[in-house]
């Protein structure tokens, strides 16, 4: 499974609901996971390994040797709190770079996992962030579009030089 590089469009399109009943979800969030970890990620959506689907797989757990990985299908936000706060993220589609994006900081969703159980999620600091970004990725918002203006003009030329010096998904810089 290979992580799609911005700017392929498929990035930028918004992904399709699944079906919660559908049992290649399992295998399909099981493939990411690999990817998301071979890749150094704590979170993956569908559209950054060409599906088009509103499945997103994260793992914040950074403190452990174990993974954990969290699948949530059709995640909504229900609720976002706190004063935003602007913080780098660097992205696995958008490699060699990373770029300061203001967010709240508790984000609380709704989803279903592999078994079709409507679930909710609650988290700040990374797991705030990293939910925000991922469900971003299936409305088609890369970290491109979540920066603001000026941010974005800066963050293109660094993409843009980070590429002609081989970046690949996992890096945030090209040091």
């Amino acid at each position: 499974m290979q992580i799609v590089i911005s700017p392929d469009p498929i990035l930028r399109q918004v992904a399709e609901e699944c079906d919660g009943n559908d049992r290649s979800l399992k295998k399909l969030s099981k493939q990411m996971a690999r990817a998301m970890y071979k890749n150094n990620g704590c979170g993956l959506a569908g559209p950054q390994v060409g599906v088009l689907k509103r499945i997103i797989v994260i793992d914040c757990d950074v403190e452990s040797d174990k993974s954990h990985p969290i699948t949530l299908i059709n995640p909504k936000i229900i609720d976002l709190d706190g004063d935003p706060i602007t913080d780098e993220e660097g992205c696995l589609s958008v490699p060699g770079i990373a770029v300061p994006i203001k967010r709240q900081p508790f984000a609380k969703v709704a989803y279903y996992d592999v078994n079709g159980e409507d679930q909710v999620i609650e988290g700040d600091g990374l797991l705030g962030r990293c939910l925000q970004h991922e469900i971003d990725h299936l409305n088609g918002v890369t970290l491109f579009e979540a920066a603001d203006p000026l941010t974005r003009i800066k963050a293109l030329r660094d993409y843009d030089e980070a590429l002609k010096h081989g970046a690949k998904p996992g890096s945030t810089s090209i040091d």
